[in-house]
């Protein structure tokens, strides 16, 4: 035992999220039952929160954890009279292999034949170990709702007969993409959140990172990877400095500098330039060149602009949309002014009147012309279009300066 005293609730926190989904992966394959595996796996997490406290964190807190879900499991099995069989088909001792259990299980939970709001729901609950109500809160939904998505993704896992493996060659190249879309959605939620009353939820955007950089450890020669890693450690490090205390948000023209994480943005660049030495660029590997960009800069004027845009077009080049010209027009405007940068705009306007992002961007790049009118009408339409407090507070404060 690691010691007779209470362990803090930070180390429990630590030990479950590294432990619950490749507890659950094991069961899985082990047991071939989803359910089960999820029911015995939050069991054992159970079984530690009532017995670590009073009696220490064991030596091997995953082990633990798995020969008490293994119980579980088998006594379950016992009821449903299939314990003979299946006994003889398991046994405790954890094998080799458990890394890649745990690369399945994600694989499966963002195979392409379910929903992203399923993908995101069952990774959720598989690999982290999140509850029905802790997803539920995460994404404003109701606990009823998110309980229907998990039980129609699983079902549809069985019906479909969604192999429990990870797929090798193009197909893992495609199934991985998905996983990517996947947990970046699941950190842009945490980022920037899209409902609800808090416009940052670190935690959530902590989760997603700790699960790129979970796949980090099980794909290391994944150049992509690597990179979505980097985005969000980055991102991450300016995460403090973006809202006012009051939840205002910060433009990164006004944010102090000196809140940056050094830490986090030092392990950043360092996965950006291993990530280079692999040899295949990717959109995550750019992006994240991108923002690296801007956490190095010593102030907002000296950023390099000229090296973002060489980059936006590269980006074009690889994953060509239209939220990319946009950003790419952001950068242009501090390079050759806003006249051109507002004709890249005007250019993919049909493509984005849907998003607010570009009608705040128009909105500065008219009022920079002179074009006052224009310039209000487009900030209107982008606080229509915003349910996020802080960006609706920023642009209701540009609307009537």
């Amino acid at each position: 035992m690691r010691s007779a005293a209470a362990p803090a609730a930070s180390v429990l926190a630590e030990v479950f999220r590294e432990e619950a989904g490749r507890i659950t992966a094991t069961l899985i394959r082990r047991f071939g039952d989803f359910d089960l595996a999820e029911e015995c796996a939050q069991d054992a997490l159970v079984a530690a929160m009532e017995s670590w406290p009073r009696q220490g964190i064991p030596a091997r807190p995953g082990a633990w954890l798995l020969t008490v879900a293994s119980r579980r499991a088998l006594n379950r099995i016992e009821r449903d009279k299939r314990y003979d069989r299946k006994l003889a088909e398991v046994a405790l001792e954890p094998r080799r292999d458990e890394e890649d259990d745990r690369l399945r299980l994600i694989l499966t939970c963002c195979h392409p034949a379910l929903s992203r709001e399923a993908q995101v729901g069952l990774t959720l609950r598989a690999v982290c170990g999140f509850s029905t109500a802790e997803i539920a809160r995460a994404f404003v939904a109701s606990e009823e709702t998110v309980a229907q998505r998990l039980v129609r993704a699983k079902r549809k896992i069985a019906l479909a007969g969604i192999p429990y493996r990870a797929p090798s060659g193009a197909e893992l190249a495609e199934r991985l993409g998905e996983v990517l879309a996947v947990l970046y959605l699941f950190f842009n939620e945490g980022h920037l959140s899209t409902h609800g009353t808090a416009p940052f939820q670190r935690d959530l955007a902590e989760d997603a990172t700790w699960l790129a950089a979970l796949l980090s450890r099980l794909l290391p020669d994944e150049p992509e990877v690597l990179g979505l890693l980097a985005l969000m450690k980055l991102h991450l490090a300016r995460g403090d400095s973006r809202f006012t205390q009051s939840g205002e948000l910060v433009l990164l023209a006004d944010q102090d500098r000196a809140q940056w994480d050094a830490t986090l943005i030092a392990e950043a660049i360092t996965l950006i330039e291993r990530a280079a030495r692999l040899g295949r660029p990717g959109p995550y590997q750019i992006e994240a060149a991108i923002t690296a960009c801007h956490a190095e800069a010593p102030s907002f004027e000296a950023t390099d602009w000229l090296q973002i845009v060489v980059l936006y077009d590269m980006l074009l080049a690889l994953a060509p949309s239209p939220v990319v010209r946009l950003n790419r027009a952001i950068a242009l405007w501090k390079v050759e002014g806003s006249a051109p940068a507002l004709q890249e705009l005007e250019a993919i306007a049909p493509m984005l009147d849907g998003y607010h992002l570009f009608h705040a961007a128009h909105a500065e790049l008219l009022n920079d012309l002179g074009r006052r009118e224009q310039a209000r009408a487009a900030q209107r339409r982008a606080l229509d279009l915003t349910e996020n407090f802080s960006e609706r507070s920023l642009l209701e404060q540009r609307l009537f300066r």
